[in-house]
């Protein structure tokens, strides 16, 4: 197996091996070794057989997947959409209900090819769950660092798998940065929001984009962001597809956040080149509530380099477009609506008259029933027979 090359996002220091971040502080990305002839191709046996060709070289030795990838892209109507072509690319039927599945799969294969027992993630919601699923599944010692603030119904879709999870009191912002330097003397294997590994994992989001229009490469994509590991590794997936030659153009990418809790959105409208943390953060899209992103500064030289935008909505848009979406079968968490949300801010923001527009809905509304505070309606039946009437 040949060693990983990796490269800073800003200083461009090239490493060799195992690192999860450069000294600079930047995160880092996998350098796609490049081969004469690259193939990607829709295969029932996962993403990392359909994709191996632009995926770091890694043994599955005993079967380790659970089906994650390979989601559906679905075409929808919708009034706003009126001169577009609005997909939805549905990551909540990855196996833990959200994307992190893809990452969180190539970070375990990772780890094991390296020979760790013992695998963790800094998380309160779709990455611990998932990192736990995982990380049991593959027999490792696996730990779930979480923040003492998390809301008990959060606890247990994370605690069914059976991970240790510590709730640790201080700044959850350092706590990411503290667990990779801890990883390091502990000898274990953070698959943190923005590692490497998880980068690689989004990106296969973009070839399945690509091979489910029939080769072609959408305007825009928009993506709910937090740390923003899943944007860059979706932009990272169309520029390796444009740069061995199955493709001609990469996407725009649409940063979508909520109003609540928008860093890279706020950096981004003030031309600035670097994020501060979000004061205050409350936010319903708790999922993509992260005031200080790892990525946030690599999310905002992207932008600049991809003629990409950011979106911020508020918490009535936000449950609106929840709503709307449900109404055409897709049932998203907060989080994944903000997506659907910032459509017609798109809209605004660039003169748009025609394109393909994609639109990742990062996770499943079953996540995070509590916002569903509207009363049912149901009608209830006390007799049987009385049914006739009421169909």
């Amino acid at each position: 197996m040949r060693e990983t090359k990796m490269i800073c996002t800003m200083c461009g220091k090239e490493y060799l091996g195992e690192h999860f971040r450069c000294s600079c502080g930047e995160p880092l990305e996998l350098i796609m070794q490049k081969k004469k002839a690259v193939n990607i191709s829709w295969k029932k046996s996962g993403i990392l057989e359909s994709f191996s060709d632009l995926l770091p070289e890694l043994k599955d030795f005993n079967s380790l997947s659970l089906g994650e990838g390979l989601t559906p892209l679905t075409k929808i109507e919708h009034a706003m959409t009126d001169g577009l072509e609005l997909f939805i690319k549905n990551e909540a039927i990855n196996p833990t209900w959200s994307f992190k599945d893809r990452g969180s799969y190539l970070a375990v294969l990772d780890a094991i090819n390296k020979g760790y027992k013992h695998i963790g993630t800094v998380s309160t919601g779709n990455m611990a769950a998932s990192v736990a699923a995982y990380g049991m599944r593959a027999g490792l010692k696996t730990t779930i660092l979480v923040s003492d603030s998390i809301p008990e119904e959060k606890i247990s879709p994370i605690a069914i798998y059976g991970p240790r999870i510590l709730k640790v009191k201080g700044d959850y912002d350092r706590l990411y940065f503290r667990s990779l330097e801890l990883g390091r003397k502990k000898n274990i294997y953070f698959a943190n929001s923005d590692i490497p590994m998880r980068v690689e994992g989004s990106k296969t989001i973009a070839f399945e984009i690509f091979l489910q229009l029939e080769g072609r490469v959408p305007d825009f994509v928009i993506v709910p962001t937090s740390s923003g590991g899943n944007v860059r590794g979706i932009e990272k997936g169309f520029r390796e597809l444009k740069a061995c030659g199955l493709s001609r153009s990469i996407p725009r990418l649409i940063v979508a956040q909520a109003l609540g809790c928008c860093p890279i959105h706020q950096a981004f409208s003030s031309n600035d080149n670097q994020i501060e943390k979000f004061t205050h953060a409350h936010t319903i899209a708790h999922a993509i509530e992260n005031p200080f992103p790892p990525s946030g500064n690599a999310v905002l030289r992207m932008l600049k380099e991809n003629q990409g935008i950011t979106v911020a909505v508020n918490e009535d848009e936000i449950l609106t477009a929840q709503r709307q979406l449900a109404k055409r079968g897709l049932f998203g968490q907060p989080a994944s609506a903000v997506a659907f949300a910032s459509i017609s801010k798109l809209r605004k923001a660039i003169d748009v008259k025609r394109a393909i527009v994609v639109a990742v809905l990062t996770g499943s509304g079953l996540k995070y029933p509590a916002v569903l505070k509207e009363q049912p309606s149901v009608v209830e039946v006390t007799d049987i027979d009385s049914l006739q009437d009421l169909l």
